[in-house]
């Protein structure tokens, strides 16, 4: 990491904050992925600096974590020792986060850049500053003389390329997330409610150590499946509908995500069969297309041509339509309004643009779907895909996705 600084800089990675759900109840806390990936330290108030041409080499790298407090811990449970932080991180040099403003200002003294990581999403609005835009506000009122630099893509450089222990927990998710599926089909049955298969999800989730879900589940039957984000699941799942679910497990912070859609009654109809049979065809393309050198961008571009001659083979507009369709709303996009591909690893959405080329050890999903509101029927199915020099590799092909494989363990299990 400290090679991709420019010279005379200091570089300063926040945790997240702890958010507070009602009264003194705070949600559930997740780590800051960037913080997570450069030290595995999961605690709140935590701080990486790294300084690498600090005279003094106890402040080249530093790490800066809660004090223990006794009574703290009686409430709250356990916090890192200097010993354990140094153990999980490798960053020998640890203070307590107490001690941060004046290490860190000897450390930004020696500098001339200083190098923040925010949350660079493309699609992220925050209303509410979290705690790297507060610092930003705080540490630039300090210091208003130095050169700020973005950090986020030098940390999105090292990421988007998964080492070989973060592919191994992201299989580890995939197969977490298989056996819930596995489960889902032994179960699901008409007059079942959304939130019972939710529930069952997350029994198989919990069970095998998994933390639980990775998002909030899709759990959408009937019509449904056509809100894209749909995440009520509160709706019963009826006979003759289809069930489609978007869920996935995390595994040690990394993650899972899955589509697949079945026949609530666990018999495809002919029409159902014939728009689930278009969509595997499509995915299997995709899927193809996960190789070095090719962009999400071509992915989706390819996807959506393969839309557009699915869509005339199921009537759903001819090819003399298509010639006098408006370019800036093709005829496709009724029924398939949504990207095809997106990194995973630490997020669900990971870091990494349309526009990177595709390299080894990256790994993504291929999701595409068709939506016919008219007929009341949403179809999506995805699958996590490692990219490899020999080839895609399929994360979720343990995961039953052809039309006859579920009929025949729907059967089998009814």
């Amino acid at each position: 990491m400290t090679n991709l600084l420019d010279n005379q800089s200091v570089a300063i990675v926040l945790s997240n904050d702890k958010y507070v759900r009602s009264g003194d109840q705070p949600y559930p806390y997740r780590q800051n992925s960037d913080l997570l990936y450069l030290t595995g330290i999961n605690q709140e108030e935590t701080v990486l600096v790294l300084c690498p041409e600090h005279p003094e080499e106890k402040k080249k790298e530093v790490l800066f974590i809660l004090k223990p407090d006794k009574t703290t811990e009686r409430w709250d449970g356990h916090k890192l020792t200097k010993e354990e932080a140094r153990s999980i991180s490798g960053v020998y040099n640890i203070y307590w986060t107490e001690e941060l403003d004046l290490v860190l200002r000897d450390m930004v003294v020696h500098s001339k850049n200083i190098y923040i990581n925010t949350n660079e999403y493309l699609k992220l609005t925050e209303k509410v500053p979290d705690l790297s835009k507060r610092f930003i506000q705080d540490i630039k009122e300090k210091y208003p003389l130095h050169e700020y630099r973005r950090l986020a893509p030098l940390i999105t450089g090292l990421r988007v390329v998964k080492e070989p222990e973060e592919i191994e927990m992201i299989k580890k998710a995939c197969q977490i997330t298989r056996d819930a599926f596995m489960r889902i089909l032994g179960f699901i049955r008409p007059g079942a409610n959304e939130y019972e298969v939710e529930a069952e999800i997350t029994h198989e989730f919990l069970t095998q150590g998994s933390s639980g879900h990775a998002y909030l589940p899709i759990i959408a039957s009937g019509n449904n499946a056509n809100v894209l984000h749909y995440v009520k699941n509160d709706d019963t799942c009826k006979n003759g509908d289809l069930l489609l679910m978007d869920f996935g497990a995390e595994y040690g912070n990394y993650i899972a995500d899955c589509t697949r859609t079945i026949p609530v009654n666990g018999k495809f109809t002919k029409r159902q069969r014939e728009l689930y049979s278009a969509n595997l065809r499509v995915l299997n393309r995709a899927m193809e297309m996960v190789v070095p050198g090719n962009t999400i961008t071509d992915v989706h571009n390819e996807v959506c041509k393969l839309w557009e001659e699915e869509h005339i083979r199921l009537g759903l507009y001819t090819r003399a339509q298509v010639k006098n369709q408006d370019m800036d709303h093709p005829l496709f996009s009724t029924y398939y309004m949504h990207g095809t591909s997106h990194f995973i690893g630490l997020d669900v959405h990971d870091v990494g643009a349309k526009e990177i080329k595709f390299s080894p050890g990256m790994i993504l999903t291929c999701e595409p779907g068709i939506y016919n509101d008219d007929e009341g029927i949403g179809i999506r199915l995805e699958n996590n895909i490692l990219c490899t020099k020999k080839g895609p590799v399929n994360l979720m092909k343990d995961i039953p996705i052809e039309p006859d494989e579920i009929e025949k363990l729907m059967k089998r299990k009814s």
